[in-house]
């Protein structure tokens, strides 16, 4: 249970890096107006509307986190199977249904979707869907399960079997 709880956060961390990526690219495209974690970051110091120092590392370490966290729960929830990457991506759809439905209104970061704008939307929405993609992938990377070690170059292989040795599959016990 620990390994998928670690394993989804490393996931978890790993996609929001990609995710920051495409919200970089959406930025400079000028759909967002001001990135999210940017914003979450300025809610509880004061004089919200003005720009603050640190606030560009707070929303990136609170976007990591968050993302950490999401990725945790689905580590948990797969319980160290394989994630399918359509489940992936339904639950990329569901941390931003939540976040963008919830979460962001309710603290007065973002208004509810259908008040914000589409082209805003569109690019978060996109963001959040690759997110829960690379999230599966990561975590079906992660799996401590895996297909034995091949043979990179002679001997290689075996000399890491000595230091990182691969551990049996449950069924194989």
């Amino acid at each position: 249970m620990m390994r998928n709880l670690v394993n989804g956060a490393v996931g978890g961390a790993l996609a929001t890096a990609v995710y920051s990526a495409m919200l970089m690219a959406a930025d400079r495209a000028g759909l967002l107006e001001e990135p999210p974690p940017r914003r979450f970051a300025r809610l509880p110091l004061s004089g919200k509307d003005k720009p603050k120092s640190g606030e560009n590392v707070l929303g990136t370490i609170a976007h990591f986190a968050f993302g950490s966290s999401c990725g945790s729960v689905l580590g948990l929830l797969s319980a160290g199977q394989r994630v399918p990457l359509p489940i992936g991506t339904a639950y990329g759809l569901l941390v931003w249904y939540f976040g963008r439905q919830g979460m962001a209104p309710s603290i007065g970061a973002y208004p509810p979707v259908p008040k914000d704008r589409p082209g805003r939307q569109a690019a978060l929405l996109a963001g959040h869907l690759l997110w829960g993609t690379a999230l599966a992938v990561a975590l079906n990377r992660l799996r401590s399960e895996k297909a034995p070690m091949t043979e990179l170059a002679p001997g290689v292989g075996e000399q890491a079997r000595n230091v990182m040795p691969v551990p049996e599959p449950a069924a194989a016990r």
